[in-house]
C-alpha cells in the first residue's frame, strides 16, 4: 500500500513539473484633458460654413486605450503550450465599459502554440487591420492613422480563427478568418493576411483584409437611397470594404521614420449620395526622435483622398511622451485637420455624415485640438 501511494505521489510530482502554467494580470490606465474646436454645424449670414463649437473634456484613452486583461499559458510538453487571452477596455473618465457592454470586448481567445509551427487562436480578437499600429508614428492614438479613415483600421472581430507563424529568416505571416455564423456565407464575413519582414535597419509589412456587410454581404453600404435622415450612422466603405496596406519602418539610431499607404475599396455599393465615397486612398509619414531614454518627440502627417465628392483632408500633428518611471508616462499631442471644400474629416475617427452628432466639422472647415495626459501600466 505504501509503495502504491509513493508511486502515485511521484507520478503526480512528475505531472506538476511537466505541465508548468502561469497567469498574468495586466492593465493600462490613460486619462487627460483635451480641447477641440470646429465641432458641430452652423452657417453664417450668407450661408457660409461657420467654425462650429469648441469643447473641453476629461478624456480617456487618447494616447492609448484604457484596458485590463489576463493572459495564461500552460506547457503541456513536446514544445506545445495552451494559451488564453482575455482583455476589455473601459473609460477612466466614468468607469464604464465599452459601448456594447462586452466584458472582454478586445480579446477572448483560447488556442495552442508551438515554437516550430506557430500559434493558433480561436475567439474574439483585434482585427488584423490593427497591424497598422507598428507603423503609425502615434501608435494609433486617438488622433492618428484611424482618424481620416473613420476608424476603418481599428475594429475588433468575433468568431475568429487566427494563425501566427514563427519567424523564418526575418519573415513572418499572420492571418485571420472570422466566420459569419449565419446561414449566408458572406454576410458579416471577415478575413485578412499580412506578411512582415524585419531586420535591424528596417521593417516592411504588406496587409490585405476585407470586412463584409452583415446585412447583404457586400463590401460597402448600407444605404437604401431613401432613409437620408440616417446618413450619420452609415459609414459605408469605412465599415465594410477591402483594405490594402503597404508600410515601412526605418531605424536610424535615435530616429525612427515611419510611413505607409492604405487603399480602401468597395464592391456592390449602389444609391449612395455625393460625399459618400466608394474608394479612398490614405497616406502617412512621420518621425520619432528618442531624445533621451525617457523622452520622445513625434511629428507626423496623414492625408486622405476620397472619390464621389468625399474630398481630401490632411492632418498635421506633433506630440511626445516622457517616462517618469518604468510604468508611467506623461503625454501631449496637438493636431489640426484641413479639409477640402467637400470633405469633413475630423480629428476623432468619427462616422460619415454632417450631423452635429458625428462630431465632424462642416464640409470645408478645419478642426484643431490639443490634449495632455498621464498613462500608467501594470
Amino acid at each position: 500500500m505504501k509503495k502504491a501511494l509513493l508511486a502515485a505521489a511521484l507520478m503526480s510530482a512528475g505531472v506538476v513539473a511537466h505541465a508548468q502554467s502561469s497567469v498574468t494580470l495586466y492593465g493600462r490606465l490613460d486619462a487627460g484633458v483635451a480641447y477641440m474646436n470646429g465641432i458641430g454645424s452652423g452657417s453664417g449670414p450668407n450661408g457660409q460654413a461657420t467654425r462650429g463649437t469648441s469643447q473641453v473634456l476629461l478624456e480617456s484613452g487618447y494616447w492609448g486605450t484604457s484596458l485590463w486583461g489576463m493572459k495564461g499559458v500552460e506547457d503541456i510538453g513536446g514544445g506545445n503550450k495552451v494559451l488564453f487571452h482575455l482583455e476589455g477596455s473601459f473609460s477612466t473618465a466614468n468607469g464604464t465599459g465599452p459601448g456594447d457592454n462586452g466584458l472582454f470586448n478586445r480579446w477572448a481567445t483560447i488556442g495552442m502554440a508551438n515554437d516550430q509551427f506557430g500559434t493558433l487562436l480561436l475567439g474574439r480578437m483585434l482585427f488584423i487591420s490593427n497591424g497598422i499600429w507598428d507603423f503609425d508614428p502615434f501608435g494609433q492614438s486617438n488622433w492618428s492613422s484611424a482618424s481620416l479613415v473613420r476608424g476603418r483600421n481599428w475594429p475588433q472581430s468575433s468568431n475568429n480563427i487566427s494563425y501566427q507563424s514563427p519567424n523564418w529568416y526575418g519573415f513572418d505571416v499572420y492571418g485571420q478568418y472570422a466566420f459569419s455564423n449565419s446561414t449566408s456565407f458572406n454576410n458579416g464575413r471577415e478575413a485578412g493576411i499580412q506578411l512582415t519582414y524585419t531586420s535591424s535597419l528596417f521593417q516592411v509589412r504588406g496587409l490585405y483584409d476585407e470586412i463584409r456587410n452583415p446585412t447583404n454581404g457586400t463590401l460597402g453600404g448600407p444605404y437604401d437611397g431613401i432613409n437620408t435622415n440616417n446618413l450619420g450612422t452609415v459609414n459605408g466603405i469605412f465599415s465594410y470594404s477591402r483594405d490594402y496596406m503597404a508600410m515601412v519602418n526605418v531605424f536610424l539610431g535615435a530616429f525612427k521614420i515611419q510611413g505607409g499607404f492604405e487603399a480602401i475599396r468597395s464592391s456592390g455599393m449602389t444609391g449612395q449620395l455625393p460625399g459618400q465615397p466608394t474608394t479612398a486612398n490614405h497616406e502617412w509619414g512621420g518621425v520619432t526622435w528618442q531624445a533621451t531614454p525617457a523622452a520622445a518627440l513625434i511629428a507626423a502627417v496623414y492625408h486622405v483622398n476620397a472619390n464621389n465628392g468625399g474630398g481630401n483632408a490632411t492632418m498635421y500633428t506633433i506630440g511626445g511622451s516622457y517616462n517618469i518611471s518604468k510604468r508611467t508616462l506623461l503625454d501631449i499631442q496637438a493636431a489640426t485637420v484641413r479639409n477640402s471644400s467637400t470633405a469633413n474629416f475630423g480629428l476623432n475617427a468619427n462616422n460619415f455624415g454632417t450631423s452635429a452628432a458625428t462630431g465632424n466639422p462642416l464640409p470645408g472647415a478645419s478642426q484643431t485640438g490639443v490634449y495632455a495626459g498621464i498613462q500608467h501600466a501594470f
